[in-house]
């Protein structure tokens, strides 16, 4: 596959992460946008639609690193970026347990997390982990070439995305300050990931 193909797979990954868990989100009864994590979408009877977007997401994003490698960039952010891919698929392949009081009726916080539930928060780690190091890395990579508008942009991304994944997880441990607004900081997290992922992927086109 072409390298420039591969580079739109992952320019592409976002809008489309972003615009279905949106759709479903406003779609689905009882579901708090500002409250609940994106990865509740997968319970109940429609659930299959997040799980796909999790999987869909993760292959593009598996391609994009395939394209990052090919391109002759650094060999460490497409493995990182390949981590994080990875992470999509394995949270789309186990589903999380209910949380944050949704499906109506279930408690906030899981008294005992299944044995899918752990493995859904266990890979979910390479995504929010692998994914902003891979932007600081190339933040880094930028400023050490003296392009310092991509540069700095890169590092506040990834300082960014740090805090509010800090916060999200705060806020689903149901740290009051933030719990009512968990699932925004979430998708300010993700958004703020993926922007710079569609950026830098038509960059580098």
């Amino acid at each position: 596959m072409s390298t420039q193909l591969l580079l739109l797979a992952g320019a592409v990954s976002g809008p489309l992460f972003v615009a279905v868990f949106l759709i479903a989100g406003t779609l689905r009864p009882h579901y708090r946008q500002l409250r609940h994590a994106v990865s509740c979408l997968a319970l109940g009877p429609h659930g299959w639609v997040q799980t796909a977007n999790f999987v869909v997401t993760g292959l593009l994003t598996l391609a994009f690193a395939a394209g990052l490698w090919q391109a002759g960039g650094s060999h460490v952010v497409a493995v990182l970026i390949g981590a994080h891919g990875a992470g999509l698929i394995g949270a789309g392949a186990f589903v999380t347990d209910p949380a944050g009081g949704y499906p109506p009726g279930t408690p906030d916080v899981p008294v005992r997390q299944s044995l899918t539930g752990r493995l859904h928060d266990l890979l979910s780690v390479s995504t929010f982990v692998a994914w902003p190091i891979a932007i600081l890395v190339t933040g880094a990579g930028f400023l050490g070439e003296g392009a310092v508008g991509w540069g700095v942009y890169s590092l506040v991304s990834g300082v960014a995305f740090f805090v509010l994944f800090v916060l999200s997880s705060m806020g689903f441990a149901q740290v009051k300050r933030y719990a009512d607004v968990a699932g925004l900081l979430q998708r300010l997290t993700i958004g703020t990931g993926f922007l710079w992922t569609t950026l830098f992927a038509l960059h580098l086109m």
